[in-house]
């Protein structure tokens, strides 16, 4: 078959996005109730989802906020992150997981990735602890969870905090445990794109109380005691205690996470149905590796990413990207290293220190996946994947 991108018919006449997401009547009407009540914002929807995702990850508390970056940042806060502080950070993630150590005056240390997982490599994390060294940053890359038992006993050694970073991973189990209850602090997101949504929005997970009430001060502007409980108190009075932000996450907002809360089972359970059919439709497909999952976990499967075997192709990455997108399959790239990014360029960072997260960045490539993908458009990734890369195949 003629590629689209040479002016042969796309397999799809859409564009696929990556990830999108499901939005229905019943997510209408639970955030039109909270806009027809009195408040919308600083209520007590805010508490019920803190709750919902609380009692579903089995952890004591969460803190919602308004973003993913405002959840890590209130962690980095919590965990009072400081200048001279050095915090341990993938050099592949989304910019945010690095962003908020700057934001508290602290260095971010890049670390070295496994190559099949594309998650923290704990020996490198191990070599790159310094007596200055604070906490790390534990991505779970795609959904599919961190060595977290390696990186919790050196955490423990070194008496380092882990700030978890969870948000492509919310329904994921480590050794038959949720992420959320493995460390200090576990971050999530509820972009569009991510398991659940609120159209923006985050939380922090903890079990320790303290941090939680010191977490929900940060997110209104320091404040000692929020406004909700002024008014049930009939106060006007209250005092800043610490430099806090605007990090609020409206009732509306929650309300649209508690009704999509409810569906999250099902979700995952479609995210790991489509994993499973490309798992194996390319299972034999030697011009790309799968992803790797580590054993006794279950992934969340917030992306597909598959590597290309660039020796046995005749493109490289640029090309077959576009060739995809000519055939309407919204492919991502997920993500560009941290340390090669222009802002980080001019803190003196410079490329070629982290050998696998430099060289599988040239290679990886993010397939769609999300809930609403129908068996019709799993199909069509397929067929456009296998006729772009037998186009490009050394084979061929």
């Amino acid at each position: 078959m003629t590629l689209a991108l040479e002016g042969g018919t796309p397999v799809r006449n859409t564009m696929l996005n990556y990830g999108r997401q499901s939005i229905d009547e019943e997510d209408i009407e639970a955030v039109v109730q909270v806009l027809k009540g009195d408040w919308l914002t600083t209520g007590p929807t805010v508490a019920a989802f803190e709750k919902a995702v609380a009692d579903f990850l089995g952890a004591k508390e969460a803190v919602a906020v308004n973003s993913g970056t405002a959840a890590l940042h209130a962690a980095a806060f919590a965990a009072e992150i400081g200048p001279g502080d050095e915090v341990i950070v993938p050099a592949i993630t989304f910019v945010a997981s690095s962003n908020c150590v700057l934001y508290m005056g602290g260095k971010p240390v890049f670390a070295d990735l496994v190559p099949g997982t594309l998650n923290l490599d704990p020996a490198d994390v191990e070599r790159k602890i310094t007596p200055k060294t604070k906490a790390i940053v534990a991505v779970d890359y795609a959904g599919q969870p961190c060595e977290h038992a390696k990186l919790r006993a050196l955490a423990d050694r070194h008496k380092l905090i882990v700030i978890e970073d969870a948000s492509h991973a919310l329904g994921a189990t480590y050794h038959g445990r949720k992420v959320g209850t493995l460390h200090e602090f576990t971050t999530l997101s509820f972009h569009p794109v991510k398991h659940i949504t609120t159209a923006e929005g985050g939380m922090i997970v903890t079990n320790d109380t303290a941090l939680a009430i010191k977490m929900r001060s940060f997110r209104t502007h320091g404040i000692d005691l929020d406004f909700h409980k002024r008014a049930e108190s009939n106060l006007w009075l209250y005092d800043v205690v610490t430099l806090g932000y605007n990090y609020r996450l409206p009732d509306i907002n929650c309300a649209l996470g508690l009704s999509q809360l409810a569906k999250l089972s099902g979700w995952l359970n479609r995210r790991r149905e489509i994993a499973a059919c490309y798992n194996r439709a390319f299972a034999s497909t030697t011009e790309i590796e799968l992803p790797v999952i580590i054993p006794d976990c279950e992934a969340a499967w917030h992306l597909y990413v598959i590597r290309l075997n660039l020796d046995r192709l005749r493109a490289g990455r640029a090309e077959i990207f576009k060739a995809l997108r000519a055939e309407n399959i919204g492919v991502n790239v997920h993500y560009i290293p941290i340390p090669w990014l222009t802002n980080y360029q001019k803190m003196g960072y410079s490329k070629g220190q982290w050998p696998v997260a430099e060289s599988e960045y040239e290679r990886i490539l993010s397939l769609p996946i999300f809930p609403g993908m129908s068996d019709d458009d799993v199909d069509d990734v397929i067929i456009a994947v296998k006729k772009v890369l037998e186009h490009y195949s050394v084979a061929h």
